[in-house]
């Protein structure tokens, strides 16, 4: 759980280890880096509120659900995309290949026999 949580808060901040953060929500920071933490999120505002719904949904058990959930709707979107990207792919089937070295046995045959005709 804790290393689907450090990939969502990847790039959330500059100030402080992400795992700290996970660390904090486990209970697992010494006091001085609880204080630390909880420093950090004083001061920001947006960080304090994010907090507060992590621990609230740690709480309710509900988080490890929800990554599960949004891991296989990113998965069901992606695989999605990919069919619609080869559908808009061009392919060229291999009876065409066929078709047209037919074609051109066909016009080599019809200029020798044009220019035989002409010779006589």
């Amino acid at each position: 759980m804790s290393h689907d949580l450090l990939n969502i808060l990847s790039h959330s901040n500059k100030d402080i280890d992400n795992q700290k953060l996970m660390d904090y929500l486990g209970g697992k920071l010494s006091e001085g880096e609880k204080y630390e933490v909880e420093r950090w999120m004083a001061d920001n505002e947006f960080a304090s509120d994010a907090m507060e719904g992590l621990e609230q949904a740690n709480r309710d058990n509900s988080l490890p659900q929800y990554l599960e959930q949004l891991n296989k709707e990113l998965s069901q979107y992606i695989s999605q995309k990919k069919q619609k990207r080869e559908k808009r792919r061009f392919t060229i089937p291999a009876w065409s290949y066929l078709a047209v070295l037919l074609i051109l046995a066909l016009a080599i045959i019809v200029y020798f026999v044009i220019r035989k005709f002409h010779e006589i």
